[in-house]
């Protein structure tokens, strides 16, 4: 029974390891069969990418394709500025994909990488180097929107917080015309409201007492040359001082009127009262001054940013705390000739009409001032203009995706709008938002096109004869006369040529040339023009 058992499990374990080998030996054929296709497929892959590399569109090879390129153009001797002749467009730099923002002029292999440099050409999507293309897809994905351009003027207005004042254009005061006694005073103290017309004072003037008695003396007199005598005496009681109302009142009763009661030339109140009763006044004596209250000054401090917006006869609207519901209209009387040096406002002063009395020195206000409709220019939402600290920039929308940075001239910004007074034009679409991710894209791309780049300053150019003695690649060896605006005498030395494209064929020493040049930072001057010129007669 025992070796029953025995055989069987020998014979159960022999069955197992048949199994497992014959497992082992499928998966093989499988593993070998599902790897042939692979290869395969790996060959057909390479194939499809070499003949791809015959592609007329340079924007949609793959990096491999570009760096065959490249080095077809090492063996071609083509640089930037030539045309391929594989794909009938210029190459305008090479560069390295894994390294934006480097181009080079001529074709190598990449300074940073274990690659050759890869190509790009004029024309393509990826060419431009002022403009980014993205596609309508990731325009979705980064949510960028775009406005139009319109025409339309800004009617703005500046605000300011001010104090009311007294109109002091609206301030009288009242003297005495000759020595004399105030006998009664209607007015008691100071800031007491008096309507026009109204009583102030009552004064007795000795003085005027002897010129209205003369005057009465020759008025009942009559008889030739009377007449003259009396004109002689009305007018020496005005030069005593007394008033014309107060001449008639004497002439009419003819009674002396030695008592003059002073009254208000205007409604307002008594801002000081300098005498009492039983006083007395001398002349000249000022005995009390009365300010109007018709209207109001209110000086608010404007911004001297804004202060340029506002001319005198501006329209403004009040209100106070201390009139509550209520708005007083005015305008602006004059900008005062001085700028606080502190806060950098400017005081604008403003009158405002105060029928009620409402306003009194010293209360607060808040004013809103009408700023001139201005002339009709272009519009833009103030979102889409980009301050940069040095200028001011918008991203132009273009046809087929492309956005392209352009510097304008922004002006006024009133509720969320921005005038353009230079760099756009009507009907134009610009980036209302998403425009630093366009941005971003320009710098991996290494655009000249920046938002935050600034312009390059233009570089001087001279121009003079030269004759050609020598040609090494893009090099050249001349000799010039002297160049009186760099100083230099006649010598022989080194340019750069400008692209082949530009220059002028069977170029060969000896030739006369004429070239404009400027000068480049630790390299060799860079000729910008050249064009043959005949030889001298004789020679």
């Amino acid at each position: 029974m025992n070796k029953k058992t025995h055989l069987i499990a020998l014979a159960a374990v022999a069955a197992l390891v048949v199994v497992g080998v014959g497992a082992w030996w499928l998966g093989m054929q499988q593993g070998m069969g599902h790897a042939t296709p692979a290869n395969e497929q790996a060959v057909t892959s390479n194939s499809n990418s070499n003949s791809t590399s015959t592609s007329d569109d340079p924007s949609l090879w793959t990096i491999p394709q570009g760096e065959e390129a490249t080095r077809r153009h090492i063996r071609e001797s083509l640089k930037a500025g030539d045309v391929d002749p594989a794909t009938g467009r210029r190459i305008l730099n090479y560069h390295d994909p894994m390294v934006p923002g480097k181009n080079f002029e001529a074709p190598a292999k990449s300074p940073f990488m274990d690659m050759m440099l890869v190509p790009r050409y004029a024309g393509s999507d990826a060419a431009d180097a002022s403009s980014v293309t993205v596609s309508p897809r990731i325009q979705q994905n980064l949510g960028l929107r775009t406005v139009l351009v319109v025409e339309g003027s800004l009617v703005s207005e500046v605000t300011a917080v001010g104090n009311v004042a007294w109109n002091e254009r609206e301030r009288v005061e009242l003297s005495s015309r000759a020595l004399g006694f105030v006998e009664k005073l209607h007015v008691k103290a100071a800031l007491d409201c008096v309507a026009a017309g109204a009583p102030l004072a009552e004064l007795y003037v000795p003085d005027w007492v002897a010129a209205q008695e003369e005057y009465l003396a020759l008025a009942r007199l009559s008889g030739e040359g009377t007449d003259a005598l009396q004109d002689a005496a009305r007018q020496r009681m005005r030069q005593v001082g007394m008033t014309p109302a107060h001449i008639q009142r004497v002439v009419t009763s003819a009674q002396v009127q030695p008592r003059f009661t002073l009254t208000a030339p205007f409604a307002g109140i008594v801002s000081e009262l300098m005498v009492r009763e039983g006083a007395t006044v001398m002349p000249g004596m000022t005995l009390m001054r009365l300010q109007g209250t018709r209207t109001v000054w209110a000086e608010g401090a404007v911004p001297e940013s804004q202060a340029a917006l506002l001319q005198p006869g501006a329209r403004v609207r009040t209100t106070s705390p201390g009139a509550p519901g209520q708005t007083f209209e005015g305008q602006v009387q004059t900008l005062l000739p001085e700028v606080d040096a502190v806060t950098r406002t400017i005081r604008a002063r403003v009158e405002l009409s105060n029928p009620q009395g409402r306003l009194v020195p010293g209360m607060l206000v808040s004013m809103r001032l009408d700023r001139p409709k201005a002339a009709t220019t272009l519009l833009v939402p103030s979102d889409a203009v980009i301050h940069t600290g040095r200028r001011s920039v918008v991203m132009v929308a273009e046809d087929g995706g492309r956005f392209r940075p352009v510097e304008v001239t922004a002006g006024l910004e009133v509720g969320g709008q921005t005038e353009i007074s230079a760099g756009l034009q009507m009907g134009q679409r610009v980036v209302l938002s998403g425009q630093f991710l366009i941005d971003s894209e320009a710098s991996l791309r290494g655009l000249e096109a920046r938002l935050n780049q600034e312009p390059a300053p233009t570089a001087q150019r001279y121009t003079t004869d030269a004759v050609v003695d020598a040609l090494s690649g893009d090099t050249v060896t001349l000799t010039h006369p002297p160049i009186a605006a760099l100083k230099w005498p006649q010598m022989q030395m080194d340019f750069k040529l400008p692209p082949r494209a530009q220059q002028p064929r069977g170029l060969e020493a000896g030739d006369r040339l004429q070239i404009e040049f400027e000068m480049q930072d630790g390299e060799v001057p860079r000729i910008t023009s050249l064009q043959r010129v005949a030889p001298e007669p004789g020679k």
